[in-house]
């Protein structure tokens, strides 16, 4: 399971955004401490165009400053660029936005937004709920991933409206693979499982959604097993050099970009919903906050998560500029 605190015509576009951003800015800007100095200059771009468009129907332009909130990211490179999306977005409505990037790990910054020293943190639904609020849950869907979210936060706190961006891990293939064998689905899989390898961590060979799952949701028993990393270089390269046909990757790895790789889909959610979804500190909220928010996610898809993620973790454009020109990119700056 993902634990991380933590319609490809969009691709297209976002490919060139990423390749604009990391020729316009240093391989060192993609550091947290960067991405905070950056985060101003841009803002302040964002708000000056915002204010220009208050005629227009973007529910992100325009209007006055409206609340104040300290908005978090998790210890690794892409929270803390769904973080600066957040950022930029609040300031270009006006809102006052203190940033808190790079606290840590789950166990770390969960009780801090419970108790309001963070009003706002990108989460994961899926490991959010079986990590810090309910262990035993075995809800799989979105729905049923954010129903049992909602019924089991503490008070103080709520989750808003689910992105169809995911970071989850997923049964991975080479293009070659994929195109030789048309495969799409994992469910594709069923007449070629018995001739192939696949690979992935080790606890993947007996855990409920790894081996195990893959059995009793899509009835596939694979020639073998090869214990590898967990979405690392080993599996990385394994899948390249044919060591193993599949894997699993998780959906926002860069190299899925480089290395042209697939990522199943998976119908029978055999992988527990990863969606990217904001959890906020409810007393810091109001209709504008929540609804900058809202709109930030009815963009934000996997597709775009992943070219975000090449250009600042492979390219090292910078966080604010990667961040601000989706923003534009999907008409929510």
């Amino acid at each position: 399971m993902r634990t991380r605190t933590a319609a490809t015509g969009g691709m297209a576009a976002l490919a060139a955004i990423a390749l604009a951003a990391a020729t316009a800015c240093s391989s060192s800007s993609s550091s947290s401490s960067s991405s905070s100095a950056s985060a101003s200059a841009t803002a302040s771009a964002s708000a000056s165009s915002a204010s220009s468009a208050a005629a227009s129907s973007n529910p992100l332009s325009g209007g006055s400053a409206s609340g104040s909130v300290v908005v978090g990211s998790a210890n690794f490179p892409e929270d803390e660029l769904l973080a600066e999306v957040y950022v930029l977005a609040l300031q270009a409505k006006g809102v006052k936005v203190t940033s808190k990037f790079n606290i840590g790990a789950r166990e770390v910054y969960y009780p801090q937004i419970s108790k309001g020293a963070i009003s706002i943190i990108p989460e994961y639904n899926g490991a959010l709920l079986t990590t810090s609020v309910d262990p035993t849950s075995t809800a799989k869907t979105t729905a049923q991933v954010d129903a049992a979210l909602t019924a089991k936060l503490p008070s103080t706190l709520e989750i808003l409206s689910p992105s169809t961006a995911t970071d989850s891990d997923s049964v991975t293939v080479t293009q070659a693979f994929a195109a030789k064998y048309h495969l799409k689905s994992i469910a594709d899989l069923a007449p070629i499982a018995k001739n192939m390898v696949i690979g992935g961590p080790p606890e993947f060979k007996t855990r409920t959604d790894g081996l195990v799952g893959l059995k009793n949701n899509y009835g596939l028993t694979f020639k073998s097993f090869d214990p590898l990393d967990e979405s690392g270089p080993l599996t990385l390269a394994a899948l390249q050099d044919g060591k193993v046909q599949a894997a699993d990757v998780f959906t926002t790895t860069p190299q899925i970009i480089s290395d042209k790789l697939v990522s199943l889909s998976d119908p029978k959610f055999n992988f527990a919903a990863q969606n990217i979804i904001p959890l906020v500190y409810k007393p810091a909220m109001n209709a504008t906050i929540t609804g900058v928010l809202n709109a930030v996610d009815a963009k934000l898809t996997t597709a775009a998560l992943l070219q975000m993620d090449n250009a600042v973790i492979t390219d090292k454009a910078n966080y604010s500029t990667v961040a601000a020109a989706f923003l534009k990119t999907a008409g929510v700056s």
